[in-house]
């Protein structure tokens, strides 16, 4: 949608939600797992809804969360508090705790990334995957469903990268139903989340659909490509 979906004056509360509602639906017919991405974000005002009032800091999120539809269903969910995870037991048709204050290792050993675009990364990219491939090399998972890299980052560690290319050079993941969702859950778990400048959660967005770069993981894992990423633009 171009513009924000109101609903009814009479029936509006206090809260204002983003979100993807099928992320990797590219995947379907091949029964990869994909997912859908919400944050909940506070109204600015008592007043009517307003045009921008979703425009927000990623500070700002009330919740946020994500569902994946896979092996099996689960609903992982924090409102600032920390990160629980929730899945469907369908015996009884409802999301029981399985996975209480959810934690993102320090350091993982997978990253996950595109690499069929390697040619249109920025050298800093390029070294910083090469270096993960030297020495004691990271495993290499890419799924091509956000929530499921994402989520397999959550669980395992590592670090998951969109960054941008010479084709889409403010990234290709929306703001405000991709990636601050996702960062402010990696954020709870004790991980990191950044565009390669500042963390994802300090954008303040422009328009609904604006796009970033993302990087997000284990956060000595994101540090040590922010460190590349320093390194490049000083040279």
């Amino acid at each position: 949608n171009d513009n924000e979906i109101e609903v009814e004056t009479e029936r509006q509360g206090k809260y204002i939600v983003t979100f993807d509602p099928l992320d990797g639906s590219s995947n379907i017919d091949c029964l990869v797992s994909i997912g859908s991405i919400f944050a909940i974000f506070r109204k600015p005002h008592d007043g009517p809804l307003a045009p921008g009032d979703a425009l927000q800091s990623g500070r700002q999120i009330a919740a946020a969360g994500y569902a994946l539809y896979g092996s099996a269903t689960m609903i992982v969910l924090s409102t600032g508090h920390g990160v629980n995870g929730f899945m469907l037991d369908p015996s009884i048709g409802e999301f029981v705790l399985t996975d209480a204050n959810m934690k993102c290792k320090p350091r993982g050993k997978i990253y996950s990334i595109n690499e069929g675009y390697e040619e249109k990364w920025d050298p800093a990219i390029k070294e910083y995957v090469k270096s993960k491939k030297q020495g004691k090399a990271y495993g290499g998972r890419y799924i091509g469903s956000m929530v499921a890299d994402v989520h397999r980052t959550l669980k395992y560690g590592g670090i998951f990268m969109y960054p941008a290319t010479a084709d889409n050079p403010n990234g290709k993941l929306r703001v405000l139903y991709e990636c601050m969702p996702m960062a402010f859950l990696l954020e709870q778990a004790g991980g990191m989340a950044s565009t390669g400048e500042k963390p994802v959660l300090d954008i303040m967005p422009r328009k609904l659909h604006e796009r970033s770069p993302i990087y997000l993981g284990s956060k000595d894992d994101v540090e040590d490509l922010l460190e590349v990423i320093a390194k490049h633009k000083a040279a």
